[in-house]
C-alpha cells in the first residue's frame, strides 16, 4: 500500500533521527504542529473513548479520501496522534482498514513509546476513524 506524502515525510524524518532523545523531540514537534480544534469540535460526540487522555477526532470525506483532524490535551499523545494522522489522511475507507498501528510506530522507531494504555488509546482513535469511514 502506498504511504501518504505526510507519512513518507514522517518516516524519513524519524529514520534519520540520531537516537531516542532526538525522536522524542521530533514527536513533540509533530504534536505542536497539529492545528488547534475549535470549541465546536471539542464536544463529547467527537471525543474518543478508550483514551486515558482527552482526544477529539473529526473526519471529513473528500472525493473518496478521508481527512481527519484531531487533538489532545496531552503533549505526548498529541505527537502520537499527529503521526497517526500523517499515516491515514488521504486514505480511502478500504485502505484505512489495512493500517497496522504497531507496525507504523515500530517503523518510526517509536514502538517503545507505546505503553499498553497508549497503544489502546491510539487503537481507539483508529477504530473511531474506521467507524466514521464505515
Amino acid at each position: 500500500m502506498n504511504l501518504p506524502a505526510d507519512a513518507v515525510t514522517a518516516f524519513d524524518t524519524f529514520q534519520a533521527a540520531a537516537g531516542w532523545e532526538q525522536r522524542a523531540r521530533l514527536l513533540m514537534q509533530w504534536g505542536d504542529r497539529l492545528p488547534a480544534l475549535s470549541d465546536v469540535d471539542k464536544v463529547e460526540a467527537n471525543r474518543v473513548h478508550g483514551c486515558e487522555s482527552q482526544v477529539w477526532l473529526v473526519g471529513e470525506l473528500h472525493d473518496g479520501h478521508w481527512q481527519f483532524r484531531a487533538n489532545s490535551d496531552a503533549r505526548l499523545i498529541r505527537g502520537l496522534v499527529a503521526l497517526l494522522l500523517a499515516r491515514v489522511n488521504g486514505l480511502s475507507a478500504a485502505d484505512l482498514q489495512q493500517v497496522n498501528l504497531p507496525d507504523w510506530f515500530n517503523q518510526l522507531g517509536l514502538g517503545r513509546q507505546l505503553s499498553p494504555s497508549r497503544s489502546n488509546g491510539l487503537n481507539a482513535v483508529l477504530q473511531r476513524m474506521n467507524e466514521l469511514a464505515g
